[in-house]
């Protein structure tokens, strides 16, 4: 079976490149696929790939300079974008062509109006990693009613464009997938995690940890007025959050008018692993979610968890009373009384570590990729009797 996949870069520090490495390189060394990744804005010389990748796994880099567009004003960057995704059409069309794929997947939501209307012999799957509902937003930005609409119209435009195309649209949550009920079939497969695991946790060590993009999304903002709530009352307990990015500086400010005293903020680290089997709660909190791979992780180690319950991903993982909790988005007192409540409670930790890793068993490798397995052999079964 040939599979190809289409995504912007490789080379990011996220967690759908993460698991999209990992589900290429499995269908390669397991199942014997013929798997190729087109990486659309990726200059390998430059960036390489953060992940590991199989070198079965064959990678072809378009090297478009999306980028470049920002280099002039408006209206300039409009010609210069338009005819950068011109050129990007036609080189993907080409490279598609050349493969001939049995499988043609758009990773998340890039472009996969374009990967989806490709023609060819190819099943078109887009695998959302986000939710619908915020894909195209703009992320803690007010816009102006002219703005709003207009993103509303080209939402609009550019969704109904995938549901007519796409064969299949898979999420990763009921509530995502219930957005896409005018497409042609939506199945609902969750993400795994196949960090190896070298330790649990023992739930003793008096940390707490974070993990992910310092962005708006993730709504640090929030964790850190918790924070300040938990730290007066347990000063000898300390919160790291490893992530990098945007708001990195604007956060350290938040943290110092806060007047915080046990928080660290720490760049990516490629020993994650090491750090959640030495932390005894993980607390996520963000605005919204695709699925969330940090409680995946997390409970996989034998963490508890406290989370925002935010669309959508939390609430499919995390069962809330048994194996962590969860609580109602933006309540930043109810997510400090949480995470003390656990901090006052070492059974209450050591009982819900317990039964994270039996929940974590639920996304097991092999049971996620057999009904990937399923779901391709299903496709191209149809396509050859229709």
């Amino acid at each position: 079976m040939k599979v190809v996949y289409v995504i912007d870069s490789l080379a990011s520090k996220g967690g759908a490149e993460r698991i999209i490495s990992e589900k290429m390189s499995y269908m390669a060394e397991r199942f014997g696929y013929d798997v190729t990744v087109i990486t659309c804005y990726q200059s390998f010389e430059n960036n390489p790939n953060t992940y590991h990748l199989s070198p079965e796994v064959r990678q072809v880099n378009l090297n478009i300079p999306y980028y470049s567009q920002y280099s002039v004003k408006y209206p300039k960057r409009l010609f210069v974008k338009w005819s950068l995704y011109k050129r990007l059409g036609k080189e993907l069309t080409q490279a598609i062509e050349t493969i001939d794929p049995d499988i043609l997947v758009s990773v998340s939501y890039f472009n996969a109006d374009m990967v989806s209307g490709i023609r060819c012999r190819a099943a078109k799957v887009v695998e959302a990693h986000e939710s619908r509902l915020f894909t195209l937003q703009l992320e803690g930005k007010s816009l102006s009613t002219v703005k709003r609409l207009s993103t509303r119209l080209y939402e609009w435009w550019y969704f109904r464009r995938v549901e007519h195309r796409a064969h299949t649209v898979v999420c990763l949550t009921k509530g995502d997938a219930k957005l896409w009920y005018k497409t042609r079939k939506v199945e609902v497969i969750p993400n795994f995690s196949a960090m190896p695991i070298y330790r649990v946790s023992d739930c003793n060590a008096k940390r707490v940890i974070a993990v992910g993009r310092l962005e708006w999304q993730k709504g640090y903002d929030m964790l850190l007025k918790a924070w300040a709530e938990v730290e007066r009352h347990h000063p000898d307990w300390e919160l790291n959050i490893f992530g990098s990015g945007r708001l990195e500086m604007k956060l350290k400010e938040l943290a110092n008018s806060l007047g915080l005293k046990t928080i660290t903020m720490i760049p990516f680290t490629p020993n994650i692993s090491e750090e959640y089997a030495k932390s005894s709660i993980c607390v996520l909190s963000s605005h919204f979610e695709g699925f969330s791979l940090v409680l995946l992780e997390a409970m996989r180690h034998g963490v508890p968890c406290v989370s925002f319950d935010c669309p959508y991903g939390p609430s499919d993982v995390l069962v809330d009373g048994k194996c962590g909790f969860t609580v109602t988005v933006g309540d930043i007192q109810a997510l400090a009384d949480k995470i003390s409540l656990l901090i006052e409670n070492k059974e209450l930790r050591q009982r819900f570590s317990a039964a994270a890793l039996q929940r974590a068993e639920h996304f097991n490798v092999d049971r996620i990729m057999l009904r990937w397995k399923q779901l391709f052999e299903k496709l191209i079964l149809k396509s050859e009797t229709s």
